[in-house]
């Protein structure tokens, strides 16, 4: 955007898009572990299981959802041994997915999708029931995650759901608002090195919207005694004004480094309003999104340890990112690499009638994927060092290391113009998203590589190996295969960063029941094994290695 007009892409249109309709279609599930066809060689060091979520349910009876975000939780297993390799999955038996099936329709109303009144009811009773406000859904579909050693399904409403990783079956439902004073939270927390877990979740009353960071304390030693949910002795350690309180910043993660969080306030905008008015209009969720790139992009940083926000505002070009890459503290800057693009109106854009259209013109004429805007990774310097002696319109970013720049352009203000993390080559992969690093060892830390997806489709159809220090990238890619996130699992005598084993599950719209495991050496990029799975698996969203001991 420049001067709020969409500028022409730096890419060609791009045609003969094949149909991504299986991708996005319901499934049944596997709920007993089943083996798999194991081509090539998997490590027999990798002891674990290989953890999913993601939509794979999209109608009840006769109604459909709207949205790919909508489709019921489905869990997915790969359990690793040996060298051998076992798939199981459940459907999350979430109250949503309960009354939806209990009812054969959609009874609870999803991020794109509104939930209709009751057939059953009498004309006044469903006129009067638009003016209820809808219970908030607990159909944790993005992301598993860890809270004092517990694992968790999870989406971004106050609900979550503690989850066995071994046999995936559904336990208690959790409401952060029981513990804390926040209305949701993300589905992307960090973790630190001590075994605390950081959030962020958001709370609105009379005295306005605040986004807020949430600390959850490392397990205590009696807790693996007792199989029951706890978030005990969470806690908000920082509350940030919303800069529009009608109109708070859409987030979906934040930064976390070893001493700083950063909340980035982008202008992706949740129009409160038309929110509470969303049931009586008969809009879902995703229309209430607004992107508004006549403001600015403000990054909010706070000491993790104190909770003290700075008082300096770092501000930026209008930019939209799902995903944060890493973050690390180098000489008194803030390094951080994010994904991110330059038009935030992509979200509601993913339909299941966009995602379904036929290959060829039919994907093509719609322009789909040719309108999205393409994410790419950059970094942002932030000079931690600001006070009141530091000069005006002086690039305050002095390490020879990066060409990001920061000034400070009036006091207690400072513009960051970001870097580039990528060179040319990236454009013809379709940018990528989906990053992942070696965090157990390197979050927060600095570090050279990091693993994603590359998009030259609406789903992903490569992997990708970016060496952060010569932008130069590793490539794995195959027509008719489309990957998931891609996870770095750690060789037990691994030296460097990059000794291990990427995993990811490639999905195979052309050939039925064609779905595996993939498993990729993460040094050389290059294949090792895979596990082929005799059953379709839908496109997922996130997961996680659940290392066994």
């Amino acid at each position: 955007y420049v001067n709020n007009v969409r500028q022409p892409k730096p890419w060609g249109l791009v045609k003969g898009l094949e149909s991504m309709a299986n991708l996005v279609r319901s499934v049944e599930e596997t709920p007993d572990p089943i083996p798999t066809t194991i081509k090539g060689t998997v490590p027999a060091w990798i002891n674990g299981s290989f953890l999913r979520n993601g939509p794979g349910k999209f109608e009840f009876g006769k109604e459909r959802y709207t949205h790919w975000f909508d489709g019921m939780a489905m869990m997915h297993r790969f359990h690793i041994c040996d060298g051998d390799v076992t798939y199981s999955s459940r459907f999350l038996r979430s109250d949503s997915y309960v009354r939806n099936s209990e009812k054969d329709r959609i009874v609870v109303s999803e991020f794109g999708t509104l939930a209709m009144p009751d057939p059953c009811k009498n004309i006044f009773a469903r006129f009067f029931s638009r003016f209820q406000v809808p219970k908030t859904t607990d159909n944790a579909s993005v992301n598993f995650v860890k809270y004092k050693g517990d694992y968790y399904v999870s989406t971004e409403t106050n609900y979550m759901r503690r989850i066995d990783p071994q046999n995936l079956e559904t336990k208690e439902k959790v409401d952060w608002s029981q513990y804390i004073a926040v209305n949701s939270a993300t589905a992307h927390p960090h973790y630190d090195r001590e075994g605390a877990s950081y959030n962020m979740g958001n709370s609105y009353g009379k005295s306005g919207f605040f986004y807020n960071i949430i600390r959850v304390p490392p397990p205590e030693e009696k807790a693996a005694e007792v199989d029951s949910a706890d978030l005990s002795g969470a806690k908000v350690i920082c509350s940030i004004a919303a800069t529009e309180s009608r109109k708070p910043s859409y987030y979906h993660s934040f930064v976390m480094s070893e001493n700083y969080i950063v909340f980035v306030e982008q202008p992706i905008k949740l129009d409160l309003l038309k929110f509470m008015l969303y049931r009586i209009q008969g809009k879902s969720f995703h229309k209430v999104m607004t992107w508004e790139p006549q403001h600015d992009t403000v990054f909010h940083l706070v000491n993790r340890h104190t909770g003290k926000e700075s008082e300096v505002k770092y501000r930026a070009a209008p930019m939209f990112a799902l995903h944060q890459i890493n973050a690390f503290e180098d000489n008194g800057f803030l390094v951080m690499d994010m994904c991110c693009g330059d038009d935030g109106a992509v979200i509601g854009d993913f339909t299941l009638e966009n995602l379904r259209r036929e290959a060829g013109e039919e994907m093509d004429k719609v322009s789909f994927y040719n309108s999205l805007c393409r994410n790419l990774p950059r970094r942002y310097v932030l000079p931690l060092n600001v006070d009141e002696q530091t000069p005006l319109d002086q690039n305050l970013v002095t390490s020879p290391n990066y060409t990001a720049t920061a000034k400070m352009t009036k006091p207690g203000e400072v513009y960051m113009n970001h870097e580039e993390l990528h060179n040319d080559e990236l454009l013809q992969y379709g940018g990528l998203e989906f990053p992942q690093i070696n965090y157990e060892s390197f979050n927060g830390r600095p570090y050279r590589y990091f693993y994603a997806c590359g998009f030259g489709h609406v789903f992903s159809d490569s992997l990708l190996k970016m060496d952060v220090h010569t932008k130069e990238l590793k490539v794995w890619r195959y027509p008719g295969l489309y990957p998931s996130e891609p996870v770095f699992v750690a060789s037990p005598k691994a030296t460097e960063e990059d000794d291990g084993v990427v995993l990811s599950v490639i999905i195979t719209p052309r050939e039925e029941k064609g779905t595996f495991l993939l498993v990729l050496d993460a040094k050389t990029f290059t294949e090792l094994g895979r596990a082929e799975v005799p059953v379709n698996i839908p496109y997922g969203t996130h997961g996680v290695f659940n290392m066994m001991g």
